[in-house]
């Protein structure tokens, strides 16, 4: 992976983009109806709330320089320089049932392309109730012996791939393969943007399990031109052999903004992961229960955990570029605990779901 040199001045440039161009709007409390069709948008009692709350930060933090406001170090490597923040929580164990997944697998005969309801009937009244027993039939034996291998050998990816050629995404099965994961193999991960694509991430949220714990760990760059080393400690996170990716809406957010701007820097994206994008198993759970299933809903109604000051996440890249036009570290407060409360949360959202399909 080789650096690009950043050209001096690029954070004021982007500080001026973020305050020409606000991606979001504004809407009345209780407007159910531009608060159902896009995360786009901040009700106006939050949003007067934050612009206050950025005016007293920037009050209360003036003349306070950074080594005085964030307790880190800094971080080194073929990009360059970044600052990581360390925390770490207690998380609820994680006790797999993985008997109770396999046979329910195995006991699934139309997750074979070809086999639908009827037919598995069918097959049962024979004597094929398994995949096992369906592993010596002459029509269908290549895909169950397939199947059982992916189950024999833990792989989470092939098994994934055959269950999701017979089912969505979000179903149960498929967030039972994380199963096949050691509790230290799975990379939690969200990000802090100036905006939607294209623009620097500037804040890298990741967490790791040690033991009954959550390492957070918290790429903040004091610059723009810091981006492309917090990117390589990020990328850090997800080497070594069977990991595993947990997001929330990271299909269709953190991790192709991550791809766009490792692209950006030249910089070549790890083998695909199996990825466990926490929303889709969410709805699948209480979309008949929850208006909404944004993260922030779903820790207070499931997890109950209940946030302080938080600042919406819309906001954020006004907060961090007033932090650039200031050079005042008091707006980067709120938006690192809103971060490190995102990836927590996701932990324990992954652990809530993973024990309730199949803990034992």
């Amino acid at each position: 992976m080789t650096a690009i040199q950043v050209p001096s001045g690029m954070g004021a440039l982007w500080q001026h983009r973020v305050n020409s161009l606000k991606e979001y709007e504004v809407v009345r409390d209780g407007n159910v109806f531009g608060s159902g069709f896009s995360n786009s948008f901040v009700v106006i009692s939050e949003y007067e709330r934050a612009r206050s709350q950025l005016d007293s930060l920037v009050s209360r933090y003036e003349g306070i320089p950074f080594s005085h406001v964030f307790s880190g170090s800094e971080v080194t490597n073929e990009g360059g320089a970044c600052f990581c923040l360390r925390d770490d929580f207690d998380l609820p164990a994680l006790r797999f049932d993985s008997d109770r997944f396999r046979e329910e697998i195995l006991a699934d005969l139309t997750l074979v392309r070809g086999i639908g309801k009827k037919t598995q009937q069918h097959l049962k009244d024979h004597g094929y109730r398994t995949l096992c027993d369906l592993a010596g039939h002459p029509k269908y034996r290549h895909a169950a012996t397939r199947a059982i291998g992916h189950l024999t050998n833990r792989d989470s990816a092939g098994i994934m791939e055959f269950i999701c050629s017979r089912r969505r995404k979000s179903h149960p099965f498929v967030l039972g393969t994380a199963g096949f994961h050691e509790p230290g193999e799975y990379v939690f991960i969200d990000i802090e943007t100036l905006g939607l694509f294209s623009r620097p991430i500037t804040l890298f949220g990741v967490g790791t399990i040690e033991g009954e714990r959550l390492k957070v760990y918290q790429y903040l760059l004091r610059d723009i031109a810091e981006e492309q080393a917090a990117l390589v400690a990020t990328m850090e996170h997800l080497s070594g052999d069977h990991r595993a990716l947990v997001t929330f809406n990271g299909r269709s957010f953190d991790l192709p903004y991550i791809l766009d701007r490792l692209a950006y820097y030249g910089m070549a994206a790890r083998p695909s992961l199996p990825h466990y994008d926490m929303l889709h198993f969410s709805r699948q759970r209480w979309k008949a229960r929850f208006p909404s299933c944004r993260l922030s809903v779903l820790e207070k109604e499931v997890l109950g955990v209940l946030r302080g000051d938080d600042i919406p996440g819309q906001m954020v890249p006004e907060f961090y570029a007033t932090y650039l036009r200031t050079g005042n570290c008091g707006p980067l407060v709120p938006i690192v605990e809103h971060n490190r409360q995102d990836v927590l949360s996701l932990a324990l959202l992954f652990c809530h779901l993973l024990g309730e399909s199949y803990g034992c």
